[in-house]
């Protein structure tokens, strides 16, 4: 492992040593993977499965909500709303609900597990490029906050409220374009970014302007620019560009019409170690440096992670079905792909992964590194989930962990080759209260089943195609 720069001016990596917040993950983490091979959720019979460490998890919840609070104005109104993209598993929004944290939605699906999970209206955010006329009718008769990404958009807003009022907090979302970072596909704010009204071209400002002059409803403001590969210092000039405008349309209309900012989330993951960096502390302070009036009182605030919070309290962990050598390189043939990590796979120069190794019993396996392949089960040839990678030689047996998945993997399967999703299961300590100690866990999400995937892919309409025929000629 190399070192990483978390874009704040801080290295960490070798020779670094882990504060004891991350130590205790990792620890926790390497206890549930030896867990779940001793009570059976991973083994031949199932040899693939998705972990949360369900402690972590509120650790950052927690983590989240102390920064914000730590600079924030007494009494301001914050609500910090998870974007369930990144983890879209009923249970986790329960989890986070608990824990205070709302749901940022961006699709009809994405709405109705946030309403399985119990997140009330006031704490959801709708947010897509592509909303349709039922998808905004059905958010603002439940009162749903909704940023309007484009004029089209509000048009049909406009249409809604003119035939039934609304309780919804409504506003505009922004491209600041203040640019890219070293990711273009997560990057939101660069001059040609699909997302918001491109605040730069021609008269668009303007338009804006005008939008909230003509609309008393409209009191929010929303922009987001990126996440992975974005520094730290360009999410800061995205949010100031959106503090600006506020001010400027306030001003312009004499009154404090936008009451609240969605400064959307974004908070890069350092994927290189088991550090958290950069930190909510951090990112939150650099905002309150940046740009001082956004927490003076003035304004509510939104916030929108999602990756940030999930992706280092999760692991896929994968049984090697074989070991073998191609040109003298070793080659682990695991369980785990393209079908949980496409992102990796597909473009692993942007997301790599950290493979721990682990033997038959589930400990963490000792030994020299030995430069080797970790493989996936999927019928093509990059199908890999690390290419090179230096770490204790993988056998027939063990499992290979792939760290820091917790978001954008295993809950986003990729059905290649038919290949069933993963279980998922959340772990916890046991109360040692009783000196029994060890993990507990409970299911997040079944496996799939091969009678899951036939009815998926049609199943129940199997002859469907043979009963057309093409008109007989006369």
């Amino acid at each position: 492992m190399g070192s990483y720069n978390d874009m704040t001016g801080d290295v960490v990596g070798n020779g670094i040593e882990i504060p004891a917040y991350d130590a205790g993950r990792a620890a926790r983490r390497d206890e549930a993977v030896r867990a779940a091979v001793e009570q059976g959720l991973l083994g031949p019979g199932s040899p693939i499965v998705g972990l949360l460490d369900v402690t972590g998890i509120r650790e950052s919840a927690a983590a989240l909500r102390a920064a914000f609070d730590a600079v924030v104005a007494p009494g301001t109104p914050v609500l910090h709303a998870f974007a369930v993209k990144a983890t879209p598993l009923v249970p986790v929004l329960r989890l986070l609900r608990e824990e205070g944290i709302g749901a940022e939605v961006a699709s009809p699906g994405e709405l109705a597990l946030a309403r399985a999970a119990g997140v009330g209206p006031e704490a959801t955010v709708l947010d897509s490029p592509a909303k349709t006329p039922a998808e905004l009718r059905e958010a603002l008769a439940l009162g749903i906050a909704v940023n309007a990404d484009n004029p089209q958009e509000l048009d049909r807003i406009d249409a809604l409220m003119r035939s039934a009022a609304s309780r919804s907090p409504l506003g505009i979302r922004v491209n600041p374009q203040v640019g890219g970072g070293s990711i273009g596909a997560t990057s939101t704010a660069t001059a040609t970014s699909k997302f918001g009204v491109a605040l730069r071209d021609e008269g668009a400002r303007e338009w804006v302007v005008r939008a909230y002059q003509d609309r008393p409803w409209l009191t929010r403001l929303h922009a987001h620019t990126g996440s992975q590969g974005i520094p730290l210092s360009l999410l800061a000039q995205g949010v100031a560009a959106a503090y600006t405008l506020a001010e400027e349309i306030n001003r312009r209309i004499g009154r404090r019409q936008i009451d609240t900012l969605d400064i959307g989330g974004g908070l890069p993951v350092n994927f290189a170690s088991d550090a958290t960096t950069p930190t909510y502390a951090q990112y939150a302070r650099l905002l309150s440096e940046a740009v001082p009036g956004l927490f003076d009182g003035r304004y509510g605030l939104v916030t929108e992670f999602g990756r940030s919070l999930l992706a280092k309290h999760g692991t896929i962990v994968a049984r090697v079905e074989y070991a073998k050598s191609a040109g003298g390189r070793p080659v682990a043939v695991t369980h785990a792909g393209v079908q949980v990590a496409t992102r990796t796979v597909y473009a692993p120069g942007s997301w790599p992964l950290r493979i721990a190794a682990h033997d038959g019993k589930g400990r963490p396996k000792e030994g020299p590194a030995v430069v080797q392949d970790v493989a996936g089960p999927a019928c093509f040839s990059g199908d890999l989930l690390a290419e090179g990678a230096a770490l204790p030689l993988l056998e027939q047996g063990d499992f290979a962990a792939a760290l820091d998945t917790g978001a954008y993997y295993f809950a986003h399967h990729y059905a290649y080759n038919s290949l069933a999703r993963p279980g998922v299961y959340g772990f916890a300590p046991k109360d040692a209260g009783d000196g029994a100690g060890g993990i507990a866990f409970a299911t997040v999400r079944e496996p799939q089943s091969l009678d899951e995937i036939v009815a998926e892919s049609g199943g129940a309409h199997a002859s469907s195609l043979t009963t057309l025929r093409a008109p007989r000629s006369r």
